[in-house]
C-alpha cells in the first residue's frame, strides 16, 4: 500500500522485488517514528485497526514527496490515545518534514490545539481565515460557522420519565461481541451508553436491532421479542440510527422524499402502488420541522452535508411513529450548529413519550443531554451512573476498566 503506483521492479523485469517493496515500506514508517512493533510493513492492511490504517496512507503521502496534505476528519474513529498518537505525527511532519497541513474537523478543541490558524465556512462560502491566539475560544469559532450568537451548554428541559418500556436480560452477541448485557429504559427517558472506541457500543445498537444473533432476552412492553433480523425490529416499533450513515442509515443514491418514507412505505401505499404525492408532501413537512438544508425534497441524499444527511436519517424514523429510538454516534462527523438540531429532535423524541437509547464516545453529550449513563468496557457493561450525579473523570474511569461497587450500583 505505501509504495502503490511506485510499484518497485527488479533491474526493469516484471518480477515485483518483494525485498525492495518491505525496505520502502519500513523506510516511511520510520520517517513517523512507527515502530516496527506497531506496524509491521509486511503487515496486512486489513488486520490493522483504523488508526494504523490511517498512519499507512500518511507514510505513502510522505513517500510521495507531498508538500501539501490533507486530513479531513482523521480523529471521528479514533480513541483519546490514537488521537494523541496522530497529533505527535502531524506535528513532526509540520516540524521536521516541513509538510503543509490542511486539517478538517468538527471538534475545535482539536483546531485550537494543534493548528496556527483557522479558517470558517458556512453554507459553502469563506467567512474568513483567522490566527489562533491564546485567547482564541470554541464560542467564538462556533459563532462565526453559525453567523449568530451560540450558548454553549446544551439546556434541555425535564421530562416527566415513566414506566420501564425496553430491557434486556443477559443478552449475549453469539460471537462474543458483547456479554451479559442487563438493561433498562423508560418512557421518556435519555439513556447514555458510553465508552472508547472498541468497547461494545456499537455492536450493542445493532445486537438490539436484530442485525446480530443473540442469546438471552430482548422485552418491549413487557413481551419477549424474537429478532432475528432488523426487519422484525422494525415491525416491532423500535428504529436505529446507526454510526455509519451513508452505507446503513440513509440510501444516498435516492432522493430526500423517498429517504423521508423509506420506513414506513405502507402509510404512503395506494393498492400496491405509492402516492406521490403523500410522499413529497410528507418529506416537505419534515424538511421544514427538521430544518434540513436541501434546494428540493428531489435532492439526492449524497449532495447534501453530513449534518443533513443525519437529519434525513432521523426524519425517516419519525414518520415511522416508532417506540424505541436508538442513536449510535450520532453527532459524528457534523457542526456544531446541525449538532444542536440533532438534540433538540432527540429531546423532542423523549418529550412525546419514546424511549431513547443514545450510544457515544463524547462524554460530554452524554452529560449533557441523557438521564442515565451505562459504561461499557470490553463488551459488557461496567457502570451504571445518574447523568447529574456524575461527571466526564468518572465516566473515563470505568471506561477504562474501572470497577463499580456494589454501593455505587444505581
Amino acid at each position: 500500500n505505501i509504495i502503490q503506483g511506485d510499484l518497485v521492479m527488479d533491474k526493469g523485469n516484471a518480477i515485483l522485488n518483494w525485498g525492495e517493496v518491505y525496505k520502502e515500506g519500513r523506510k516511511a514508517l520510520d520517517r513517523l517514528h512507527i515502530s516496527k512493533e506497531r506496524i509491521n510493513e509486511r503487515d496486512l492492511v486489513s488486520k490493522l485497526s483504523l488508526a494504523d490504517k490511517q498512519m499507512v496512507l500518511i507514510a505513502k503521502a510522505i513517500r510521495r514527496k507531498c508538500n501539501f496534505l490533507i486530513l479531513d476528519e482523521p480523529t471521528a474513529p479514533l480513541s483519546n490515545q490514537e488521537t494523541k498518537e496522530l497529533f505527535e505525527v502531524v506535528e513532526h511532519l509540520h516540524k521536521t518534514e516541513n509538510i503543509a497541513i490542511l486539517f478538517i474537523s468538527h471538534r475545535l478543541n482539536e483546531i485550537l490545539e494543534i493548528c496556527e490558524s483557522y479558517t470558517v465556512m458556512r453554507n459553502g462560502k469563506l467567512i474568513g481565515t483567522y490566527p489562533i491566539a491564546e485567547s482564541t475560544t470554541t464560542k467564538e469559532i462556533v459563532e462565526l460557522m453559525l453567523g449568530r450568537t451560540f450558548e454553549e451548554a446544551y439546556k434541555r428541559e425535564e421530562i416527566p420519565i415513566g414506566d420501564t418500556i425496553f430491557k434486556t436480560e443477559n443478552l449475549s452477541e453469539i460471537n462474543g461481541r458483547i456479554n451479559d448485557i442487563n438493561l433498562h429504559v423508560r418512557k421518556g427517558e435519555i439513556l447514555g451508553i458510553a465508552g472508547l472506541v472498541g468497547a461494545g457500543k456499537s455492536e450493542l445498537c445493532k445486537t438490539l436491532f436484530g442485525a446480530y444473533k443473540s442469546t438471552g432476552k430482548i422485552i418491549l412492553n413487557g413481551k419477549e421479542l424474537n429478532l432475528k433480523n432488523p426487519a422484525l425490529a422494525v415491525k416491532n416499533k423500535i428504529a436505529l440510527v446507526p454510526e455509519e450513515r451513508r452505507k446503513e442509515g440513509v440510501l444516498v443514491e435516492e432522493s430526500v422524499s423517498f429517504n423521508l418514507s423509506a420506513a414506513s412505505l405502507e402509510k404512503f401505499c395506494k393498492l400496491s402502488f405509492i402516492d406521490k404525492k403523500k410522499v413529497t408532501d410528507n418529506a416537505k413537512s419534515y424538511i421544514q420541522s427538521l430544518n434540513v438544508s436541501t434546494p428540493s425534497p428531489r435532492q439526492l441524499v449524497k449532495k447534501l452535508s453530513g449534518g443533513n444527511q443525519q437529519k434525513v436519517a432521523v426524519g425517516k424514523w419519525l414518520a415511522a411513529d416508532c417506540e424505541l429510538y436508538i442513536f449510535d454516534e450520532p453527532t459524528k462527523g457534523v457542526d456544531v450548529g446541525a449538532k444542536q438540531d440533532i438534540f433538540d429532535l432527540i429531546h423532542e423524541i423523549a418529550k412525546k413519550g419514546n424511549a431513547v437509547i443514545y450510544a457515544t464516545c463524547e462524554n460530554q453529550e452524554l452529560l449533557a443531554l441523557t438521564d442515565r449513563i451505562y459504561v461499557m468496557y470490553n463488551g459488557g457493561i461496567s457502570a451504571e451512573l445518574i447523568t447529574k450525579n456524575t461527571n466526564e473523570d468518572e465516566i473515563m474511569f470505568y471506561s477504562v476498566g474501572g470497577k463499580q461497587s456494589q454501593e455505587e450500583v444505581v
